[in-house]
């Protein structure tokens, strides 16, 4: 099979698939200990003490904002949230787990049997959450070569070692990589919404582990899984279980058997490979943290967790559309990221001309289109945006009154986003209009017309799209300041003239 291979799509055999997602939590501090949780590009082992180090004697002590969103997230997955829990041991051996066990939930998880819906072929499918618990983050390790000698050897940070992660099990519901792609996406954009992550896979902040197995269509039994590991990216996750089912199918039809094991995405290479062998749970050893006193939640405090609740992305979506009249496919492309969306409302309050409806659609026409254009170029989002929503607002607003063109507005908003002015300021400071005064109009276009004697020529003839070739000539002689609507009859006039 090479490595380009894709699953198809199979007649006689089903791909069964479950996801174990793990986000890193927005807290200012670790999970057990007071250390600042923002590592990111600090020197290695920086941002530890005695309890992320593991060291004898210490104790630990919860954060309890990392409680309150994990309470929030299994609220917003529509989970079960009992009112005890608890810490446990889950003990294993690694390099980057210095105290030789890590801080989990086993049997009694902040959350159980939730679900969040995708869509999938023009309808909505549900797929089960199993839980949502709270554990701590491990160590990183760090592979480096000696120059010297080019012997393999690697160091152990423990920056992240400690930081609050929260793992989010589905239940074996999808059936495709796409539908497992398209969990991922939903899921992490009510993580964001909810402000409880920065959904950033690219940075480890979300991560996500795949359980992928296949079976002959119509037997009820689960074939033997694989888990799948080093997927960085949604693309990543759908093209590692595309390759992993189609190479579990093979080997089936070859008359193979499927080993249980845990297997690496090589994204260069397009293939998975095999990593070890894959422990069951009771190789973990779980037993409750010693610790840490069993939590108790009451009612009152989950109840005033979700009054905090943001809007959802389903809700505001479907908000959107009703309140806005915008299209589902422009309420979906806006709502994607709750600072999008917000952008997005914050401009529509700005514009001032038209109905609602019509605010909402040049907004949304402007936000995700040329923005759009602009953000990708520059690989950055709406967040790191120069143009505010009062910016974008002004403008549209410019051409909604006619004091600039289309043509203007697309070139004063490139030279805005690029220059952090508003693009009102470039306006007013370039005395920037739209050129409609007949007189001044009727003299560019007798200048165009003895320039071009073959458009004339054509117009004589009937060919109607010699008006729209002067129509452009103007548009240029004028920079694009020329109010098309005042051109054409303009020139109309002055070529019927000559035939006179």
């Amino acid at each position: 099979m090479t490595a380009t291979t894709k699953a198809p799509a199979e007649t006689d055999y089903e791909i069964v698939i479950g996801l174990e997602v793990h986000t890193q939590l927005l807290t200012q501090s670790k999970m057990f200990c007071p250390c600042d949780a923002h590592y990111a590009d600090d020197a290695p082992n920086s941002h530890v003490c005695m309890v992320c180090m593991g060291m004898p004697g210490v104790l630990p002590v919860i954060n309890q904002r990392a409680v309150e969103y994990t309470i929030m997230t299994g609220l917003a997955l529509h989970c079960e949230i009992p009112e005890l829990s608890k810490f446990d041991r889950k003990n294993y051996f690694y390099p980057d787990l210095p105290k030789g066990y890590q801080i989990s939930q086993y049997d009694l998880p902040f959350c159980r049997n939730g679900w969040l819906e995708i869509p999938v072929d023009g309808s909505v499918k549900r797929i089960g959450i199993t839980r949502a618990h709270l554990e701590e983050d491990t160590g990183r390790l760090l592979h480096r070569t000696d120059p010297a000698t080019g012997e393999a050897y690697s160091l152990v940070d423990l920056n992240r070692a400690g930081i609050p992660l929260l793992e989010i099990v589905s239940e074996p519901d999808m059936r495709s990589p796409e539908e497992a792609r398209l969990y991922m996406q939903k899921l992490r954009s009510i993580l964001v919404y909810l402000g409880v992550s920065s959904g950033r896979m690219e940075e480890g902040s979300l991560r996500c582990d795949a359980n992928i197995s296949v079976r002959p269509r119509g037997q009820k039994e689960f074939g033997t899984k694989t888990e799948i590991k080093n997927m960085n990216s949604f693309r990543s996750v759908q093209r590692a279980l595309e390759y992993e089912a189609e190479r579990q199918i093979q080997v089936l039809r070859e008359g193979g058997r499927i080993v249980q094991e845990t297997r690496g995405w090589v994204e260069a290479k397009g293939v998975t490979v095999s990593q070890r062998t894959k422990e069951e749970a009771n190789d973990y050893r779980y037993f409750p943290e010693p610790d840490l006193p069993p939590v108790v939640l009451s009612r009152a405090w989950i109840d005033e967790i979700r009054a905090k609740m943001p809007e959802l992305p389903d809700a505001k979506r479907a908000r959107f559309m009703s309140e806005y009249g915008l299209s589902e496919y422009d309420a979906t492309v806006l709502t994607d990221e709750r600072a999008v969306a917000d952008y997005f409302e914050a401009t529509v309050r700005d514009v001032t001309k038209g109905d609602l409806a019509s605010r909402a659609k040049s907004a949304a026409n402007w936000i995700t289109g040329d923005l759009a254009r602009l953000l990708n170029a520059a690989g950055s989002d709406i967040t790191q945006c120069k143009i505010t929503p009062a910016g974008l607002a002004g403008l549209i607003n410019a051409l909604d009154s006619g004091t600039i063109s289309g043509k203007q507005a697309k070139d004063i908003l490139e030279r805005a986003f690029a220059s952090g002015d508003q693009p009102t300021e470039i306006i007013q400071r370039e005395g920037i209009a739209q050129v409609s005064d007949a007189g001044t109009l009727e003299a560019v276009a007798n200048q165009v017309i003895a320039a071009n004697p073959k458009a004339v020529e054509d117009y004589r003839k009937g060919k109607a799209a010699a008006v729209q070739f002067l129509i452009g000539q103007v548009m240029r002689q004028t920079k694009g300041s020329a109010k098309p609507d005042v051109i054409q009859p303009i020139l109309v006039r002055l070529l019927d003239a000559l035939k006179e």
